[in-house]
């Protein structure tokens, strides 16, 4: 009885083992779990910053610096955000084929993960505008009149009242917004491209710049019918006018000419 007696465990060595388990099965599930979210989402932001840096040494730095600081021959990146990106080169604008008074719009050379990944690299360098989501220049329900009064307001002075562009001082433009993309419309009012002014969020909130988006799509999308006919290029009295004084002038010159030749044809008969 004694030898048995002798041989039964301590009341606490059932405890110990559990806690043993328990802590054996928590470090072999930290080993092996995968990854958070959150840093899975880290490790894939890294990774792209690493691939924009590649494609930004290779078709930006000659001209912005391998830093983004700027050169004499481009503006520095550091602080434009990734909607700035996101607009130049989605629209083709950059890399610019030349130095000039504005760069023109042209065929885009980079996919879509491409331009994602050179906005994250350049978004890295300093804080700025951030891409917007499709929730946040998507016009559906948006408020076309009010709309068409900021256009108005903001826009029709380079850009004409439908959207169609225009020239401006020293060789540059005002483009066309015909055919533009929501999303480059949204970027380009967060950023201010070229000679642009910028309309961040504290001076245009999202919902305003939605309005302007409808509007646009509106008077000058795809589907757009003029109800009044030949539209004239849009343009408004500039147009109307050339077309006045060419058409017009001309039309009663010819008539004058046709008067004056039938009045001596009468006086000699």
């Amino acid at each position: 009885m004694k030898k048995l007696s002798a041989r039964r465990r301590h009341p606490l060595a059932a405890v110990v083992v559990l806690l043993f388990a328990l802590a054996v099965t928590g470090g072999l599930y930290a080993a092996f779990a995968p990854a958070s979210k959150a840093q899975a989402d880290e490790t894939a932001q890294s990774l792209a910053i690493e691939e924009g840096k590649k494609l930004y040494s290779v078709g930006c730095a000659s001209c912005h610096g391998t830093g983004g600081q700027g050169s004499s021959d481009g503006p520095s990146l550091v602080g434009v955000g990734s909607a700035a990106v996101d607009f130049q080169v989605g629209t083709g604008r950059m890399p610019a084929q030349q130095p000039g008074a504005q760069v023109p719009k042209k065929k885009v050379i980079y996919s879509q993960k491409e331009i994602d990944q050179l906005a994250a690299y350049v978004a890295s360098l300093g804080a700025g505008p951030i891409t917007p989501t499709e929730n946040q220049y998507n016009p559906d329900g948006a408020d076309i009149a009010n709309g068409g009064d900021l256009f108005r307001t903001n826009c029709t002075q380079c850009h004409n009242f439908t959207g169609e562009g225009g020239a401006l001082t020293h060789g540059k433009t005002a483009p066309s917004l015909e055919g533009v993309d929501p999303k480059h419309i949204y970027e380009a009012m967060q950023t201010g491209p070229q000679n642009m002014p910028s309309f961040p969020d504290s001076t245009m909130p999202e919902q305003q710049k939605k309005d302007i988006i409808a509007y646009v799509k509106a008077v000058n999308g795809d589907e757009t019918v003029s109800p009044g006919g030949l539209s004239l290029g849009g343009l408004g009295p500039v147009s109307e006018g050339l077309f006045a004084w060419i058409f017009g002038l001309g039309a009663l010159i010819a008539v004058a000419v046709w008067v004056a030749a039938h009045t001596a044809k009468a006086k000699k008969s």
